[in-house]
């Protein structure tokens, strides 16, 4: 049985389908993942994928591309191709996948599997309710197992295991910083992030600094020469080497943070509450969330704060950065 499981939204997101990915691969012949852009390098981080497709879906992420009628024929027929016998739609908790089960439908797949609060008509043939407070990486697994897909191991993260970076990272125990975020309403400030590295460097602990290409002066400031700056070194491969032999990562809601997880490194999470930290904590290691879950944004889903300061974040402290760095690494 081919089987294909589709996660259209960001890095962190197919990094929580991990867990329901290797659930569907253990039953599967073969099993390929259907992802956006942003989704597609933590796809080919995941055990048990055998193909990664990629699309930019017109109705998942921040800059959706417009919906062209030859843009989703072509993917019609990519998708018939793979001859997939069942298909597994996973979503976030406020999205619809019906629009995913339309195409796939087009595509002849005879059985779709997902969550589904709207009444899909003949587009599902398991309409599964997700518990009500469940983690994101907990839905998706439950999602699976009442498609047929019991859950094979612990259902923690994981990824293909990573290079070595000790050439980047130099030798010696380091704290990971990670500043930056894909939605501005969930990073630390800059200045913020500074103080924290200042604070860990004083503390005696060696700081490295990571990000993206595009985010080299934030890691550049946030370092501010008393930490190693990796910003825009490391791809996403590399990424998960420097995490995995972090003894901690400090971050906000953002794709590192579950990559963290994914290789069992702890992580002192700058969680604003714009969406549920029930949901979106790191999941399966050891953690510290900071951040006030009862400020006015919380469930906004805001990309940018709405509260002037950005309180929920900026009253944390690089003190209690280094107060749960100090209680994570002591219990690791």
């Amino acid at each position: 049985m081919k089987a294909l499981v589709t996660r259209l939204d960001s890095f962190g997101d197919v990094l929580l389908a991990g867990p329901a990915v290797r659930a569907v691969a253990a039953r599967a012949d073969t099993v390929t993942l259907l992802c956006g852009p942003h989704g597609a390098p933590a796809a080919r981080l995941l055990p048990g994928v055998d193909e990664v497709l990629v699309w930019n879906s017109p109705w998942t992420g921040f800059q959706p591309p417009e919906v062209r009628r030859e843009e989703i024929d072509a993917l019609v027929r990519t998708v018939a191709a793979v001859d997939a016998g069942t298909a597994l739609i996973l979503t976030s908790f406020h999205q619809s996948p019906l629009p995913t089960a339309l195409l796939l439908r087009l595509a002849g797949i005879g059985r779709i599997a997902a969550d589904s609060e709207d009444y899909p008509g003949s587009l599902l043939d398991v309409r599964h309710h997700r518990a009500p407070h469940a983690h994101e990486a907990e839905a998706a697994l439950d999602l699976a197992e009442a498609a047929g897909f019991p859950r094979p191991d612990d259902g923690r993260l994981r990824v293909l295991p990573p290079p070595a970076t000790e050439a980047l990272t130099g030798p010696g125990r380091y704290v990971v910083v990670h500043p930056g975020a894909s939605v501005p309403a969930r990073a630390w400030s800059p200045g913020r992030c500074a103080q924290a590295v200042r604070e860990l460097a004083a503390a005696g602990r060696r700081v490295v600094v990571t990000g993206g290409a595009g985010e080299r002066d934030l890691t550049a400031y946030v370092a501010g020469g008393r930490a190693l700056d990796l910003g825009g070194r490391t791809g996403a491969a590399e990424l998960c080497g420097v995490l995995a032999d972090a003894d901690c990562v400090v971050t906000g809601n953002t794709g590192p943070a579950h990559l963290a997880a994914a290789v069992g490194t702890p992580v002192v999470s700058l969680f604003a509450p714009v969406v549920p930290a029930e949901r979106w904590r790191p999941y399966g290691v050891p953690y510290v969330l900071l951040g006030d879950q009862d400020a006015p944004c919380a469930g906004t889903r805001a990309r940018r704060c709405p509260v002037p300061g950005h309180p929920c974040l900026d009253e944390v402290t690089a003190h209690d950065v280094v107060a749960a760095v100090d209680k994570l690494v002591e219990v690791t």
